[in-house]
């Protein structure tokens, strides 16, 4: 996504930091408290349609307004 498409109220840079996503950027809008991350596994056999996915939670850090913001792996999280 180009920083023409991004929304104009609010959107802006945040970083994950830790886990399966380390270091990856992504944009969000209005700082949402948590990030949801999936990553598609593999199967040994077709499933019927079925799609399994990795889940990871990422939680906003609390670091005022400084920048960039900042999302931490959850390894608690399922």
């Amino acid at each position: 996504m180009d920083a023409e498409e991004l929304p104009e109220h609010g959107a802006e840079e945040a970083m994950l930091v830790g886990g399966p996503a380390d270091g990856v950027r992504v944009h969000v809008t209005d700082r949402p408290r948590v990030l949801q991350v999936s990553r598609p596994c593999a199967l040994p056999a077709p499933a019927d349609g079925f799609r399994i996915d990795a889940q990871y939670v990422y939680r906003r850090i609390l670091n005022g307004r400084s920048q960039p913001l900042r999302y931490g792996y959850d390894s608690a999280s399922p």
